[in-house]
């Protein structure tokens, strides 16, 4: 099955091998940032129709071995490798030109995300057909190259349909076996990394055993209880478990339609060493395995591609982002959507791993959806959803709230922490008198909340840093005095 995978990838111009990770600049040259018109998408121009071949097939990728090797992206030596056509690519350079005014083949090459061998060949067609022109010659066989006035028009009617002028786009059929080849479902991180990944938490080994077991489930889990008690910051450490890093492409290309994918408001990216230029495909990007966090305040739009006007361009949405990582939904049952209307958007998509997209155009588009979906809420969840998707999220747990023992200890540890004198009477007090006789409940955030109250009585008053009952009763009665 491995041989199988490599010859399709290999067929792609995809490797699975490891190699050092793009310099950063390199690697994300031209960004597409949200707000800039420059980072939009382009459509094929009705006076170029005829040179746009047909959509291109999806392809099937195998399931890759538990253990193959990392996947990279391997620099394609040609087009075809790149499963562009050269009328993509060219549009692309003419409106960077068209923006930049001139520049050198070497660093169109960099914009465009492509070897300069495959390039210069581009531009030495565009200058034949008196598009571009040599402005300056450089050492090494390079040349500093400038539109035309026919080139200028041609941008500018490329520009009026799409301002996108970042890389090249990578086509879907790409996108998808690269999902496949670096899903999570394939990777069964041992205990060990996944205690490391929650060691600044204070959780008891029960309720880590089942988050650990819904981790290599890679489907999804529930996280209910009240608030308070840690529920987001487990669900934001899980994917720390996995501990490696993907790659994902800045842009992606389907039936004619550009997404944009890299999000460097939600992605994060890995900083080392670069390679020799011409191994990595600089059209995608190393990121941390993603948590794309969404709360009160997800709509239906998040979870569709959005257009942004004016500029021809898609925005990958939230689930498209979170593949190969974490997709939390924090504060579940909260959202600006009703519960109904989420739960049927992605009650096909948990099933079956595969989500539609719906393009401007009005085609759909099949996508992955290979993400662990994770729901926290502090509203009871038979309350929320059905039993019908409940049963699509396999492990449903229960963060309760901690015993006298795990409040004690957490409290002398996070005191300690903070420079704070403190034995165990006082937190005994604290918890006997504020809690037990108080009939009020403990939560695990009570005790950073109530020693950061402490701490600013102490800074207020030049106090030693010494923990009473005295200074208890007073950061309880400001904290909990309407609570």
């Amino acid at each position: 099955m491995t041989h199988d995978v490599d010859a399709l990838l290999s067929r792609l111009g995809i490797a699975r091998n490891p190699v050092p990770v793009p310099d950063t600049e390199t690697a994300t040259a031209a960004p597409p940032a949200p707000a800039s018109p420059a980072s939009t998408p382009p459509k094929p121009a009705p006076a170029e129709a005829e040179r746009a071949a047909p959509p291109r097939a999806p392809v099937r990728v195998a399931e890759p071995a538990a253990d193959a090797e990392p996947f990279w992206p391997r620099a394609p030596k040609s087009l075809a490798e790149a499963g562009l056509r050269e009328n993509e690519v060219d549009d692309l350079i003419l409106k960077f030109l068209f923006n930049a005014i001139a520049e050198r083949g070497y660093r169109i090459a960099e914009q465009v995300g492509l070897r300069f061998p495959v390039v210069e060949e581009l531009l030495r067609k565009l200058k034949a057909d008196r598009l571009i022109y040599y402005k300056t010659s450089l050492a090494g066989g390079d040349y500093v190259y400038e539109l035309t006035e026919n080139g200028r028009e041609r941008a500018f009617r490329l520009n009026q349909q799409s301002t996108y002028f970042g890389t090249a786009p990578v086509p879907l059929d790409q996108y998808i076996a690269s999902v496949k080849a670096q899903s999570i479902s394939h990777r069964k991180p041992p205990l060990e990394d996944i205690r490391r990944a929650f060691q600044d938490l204070s959780i008891p080994d029960d309720l880590l055993s089942s988050v650990g077991e819904a981790i290599h489930s890679g489907r999804g889990m529930f996280l209910f209880g009240n608030a308070g008690n840690g529920k987001t910051s487990i669900a934001e450490r899980v994917t720390k478990a996995f501990g490696d890093t993907i790659w994902v492409p800045k842009a992606i290309v389907a039936t004619g339609e550009i997404i944009r994918l890299y999000d460097p408001n939600r992605h994060v990216v890995v900083n080392r060493e670069a390679p020799r230029e011409d191994r990595v495909d600089g059209r995608w990007i190393q990121v941390e395995r993603p948590t794309i966090i969404a709360g009160g305040e997800l709509q239906m739009h998040n979870l569709e591609v959005t257009q942004i006007r004016g500029t021809g361009i898609g925005e990958a949405p939230l689930q498209l982002k979170a593949n190969c990582g974490t997709m939390l939904i924090d504060d579940f049952g909260r959202q600006r959507m009703p519960v109904d209307e989420l739960l049927n958007r992605w009650i096909v998509p948990l099933e079956h791993r595969h989500d539609f997209l719906q393009l401007a155009s009005g085609r759909s588009i099949q996508v992955p959806f290979e993400e662990l979906v994770i729901l926290s809420t502090n509203l009871e969840p038979r309350d929320l959803v059905e039993d019908a998707f409940l049963r699509r999220i396999p492990y449903k747990i229960e963060v309760c709230d901690p015993t006298d023992e795990a409040f004690r200890n957490l409290f002398l540890s996070q005191a300690a922490k903070l420079g704070f004198e403190c034995t165990v009477e006082p937190v005994t007090y604290l918890i006997e008198t504020h809690f037990h006789q108080e009939g009020r409940g403990m939560r695990f955030c009570y005790v950073r909340d109530l020693l950061r109250q402490m701490e600013n009585r102490c800074s207020l008053h030049g106090l030693p840093r010494v923990i009473t009952n005295d200074m208890i009763d007073a950061a309880v009665k400001n904290y909990f005095s309407i609570m």
